[in-house]
């Protein structure tokens, strides 16, 4: 829903990005060697920023994305190091552990999203990711269950252990109750300060990017509040906002476009601050594209001097 609303310039690599990440995220969670999943995307990475990108059409659309909006190599490495963890089946001891976590998976998708609307100030990327983030917390709050049963857990270890909650006997026989509904709240709570944050970088976007992400905050974010409508129960029920829902949530999230929040007070998160230094740096290299135009023109009017000259002679 979200995305119609980008323009095509933008939308369209952002199909690209969106192609990667489900592949890669689809290898690691549904495959069977998880290892050897891994090390395939990282050699999928390596010749995509080599120019020699794989036939099939979802690397050889990532590989032209990377090279025409110049994405660090940082960026699509640090998602590839979260699903690393989701394959070691890692559990996060600290909400701060947590954070590690989704800037890796969510935290560099944002930014990454960021580049392809020609945003590189470090103020607007890290809304970015802390956009990324809250999305990504979101996510987990939703599938505390579905997780579950598949063995995994994301929910912090030391907020589960103060609600008194036993984590791996959770995980044994996942059940709802009024102590789990307390840390699932608490994290829809963070996510809410996070999109807050999030949507305080709507305004460094041009004009006509700003309702597609508006929308998208706006959207996810519901899906928050389907969780707390149902007593943040996300064991038994899978939340979920309906299409008429989106429409409706997409409407009024126009009104953020036109907002200006308070982004220069607002520090970066520790969690976030490798991936904004990565992609914020002045760029000084010429994209490989405006190198290989210069060199047709410079050829051709080599070839015209010439003709010139034994015309002349």
């Amino acid at each position: 829903m979200a995305s119609r609303l980008l323009p095509a310039r933008v939308r369209n690599p952002a199909t690209a990005l969106y192609a990667f990440c489900r592949v890669a995220d689809d290898l690691i969670d549904l495959g069977n060697d998880k290892p050897a999943a891994l090390t395939m995307l990282e050699q999928l990475l390596d010749l995509a920023y080599a120019g020699q990108p794989a036939a099939d059409p979802v690397n050889r659309a990532f590989a032209a994305t990377l090279a025409q909006f110049q994405i660090p190599k940082t960026l699509p490495a640090a998602l590839l190091e979260g699903l690393a963890w989701d394959a070691q089946g890692r559990h996060y001891a600290s909400f701060g552990d947590l954070l590690d976590y989704a800037a890796r998976v969510a935290g560099s998708v944002g930014v990454m999203m960021a580049l392809l609307m020609g945003v590189r100030e470090a103020g607007a990327l890290a809304r970015a990711a802390d956009l990324g983030i809250a999305m990504q917390l979101t996510n987990i709050a939703r599938d505390v269950g579905e997780d579950a049963a598949a063995g995994r857990l994301f929910l912090p270890l030391d907020w589960m252990a103060e609600a008194g909650i036993d984590a791996q006997a959770f995980l044994k026989a996942p059940q709802f109750s009024s102590a789990l509904a307390g840390v699932v709240r608490r994290l829809l709570d963070e996510a809410g300060l996070l999109y807050a944050r999030g949507r305080a970088g709507l305004a460094s976007l041009p004009l006509d990017c700003r309702p597609g992400i508006a929308a998208a905050a706006r959207i996810y974010q519901a899906i928050g509040a389907r969780i707390a409508d149902a007593g943040y129960n996300s064991i038994t029920q899978r939340a979920h906002v309906s299409g008429r829902a989106k429409a409706m949530i997409a409407g009024r999230a126009l009104s953020d476009c036109i907002a200006t929040g308070q982004m220069n007070n607002m520090t970066t998160l520790p969690a976030n601050l490798f991936l904004i230094t990565a992609a914020a740096v002045e760029i000084t290299a010429e994209p490989t594209a405006i190198i290989k135009l210069l060199t047709m023109f410079e050829r051709l009017e080599r070839s015209q001097r010439e003709a010139a000259s034994g015309i002349a002679a």
